[in-house]
């Protein structure tokens, strides 16, 4: 299936949920320790990033200074789509909120302050609602 290209359409249909937990950025110069299941992974010439609840870092003793809340857009957005990412940050940037987006296959996902989760939402419901 397609992903979704026109801006109007993915704004209105953005659906934001924030999934359960709380989550946290590490950093390692090899890999991802065995069984930890991290949500997202990113190889860079320093090491790997991954993003990974916090109970699991915890758990291991990993170092980590941001704590997030995972968001999801669940409009299926096309990854060579224009404006999403843009529409998303600055509307969240205008109340003074953060975001980290990763873009999946068939979503964006946000991760933002932990305690800052409520409001993002409500940001990103009332731009999707000034859309439709």
């Amino acid at each position: 299936m397609a992903g979704e290209h026109d801006l109007d359409e993915l704004l209105s249909g953005m659906d934001p949920v924030h999934n359960p937990g709380r989550y946290v950025y590490c950093t390692l110069p090899g890999r991802v320790p065995a069984g930890l299941r991290p949500v997202v992974t990113v190889a860079e010439p320093e090491g790997v990033t991954f993003v990974v609840a916090q109970e699991e870092a915890d758990a291991l003793g990993l170092p980590y200074t941001y704590v997030a809340a995972w968001l999801t857009l669940r409009v299926h957005s096309a990854l060579e789509a224009v404006g999403l990412t843009a529409a998303v940050a600055t509307a969240l940037a205008d109340r003074g909120i953060s975001c980290n987006v990763v873009a999946g296959f068939h979503h964006d996902h946000l991760f933002v302050p932990a305690h800052e989760a409520d409001r993002a939402l409500e940001t990103l419901n009332s731009l999707a609602a000034s859309r439709s």
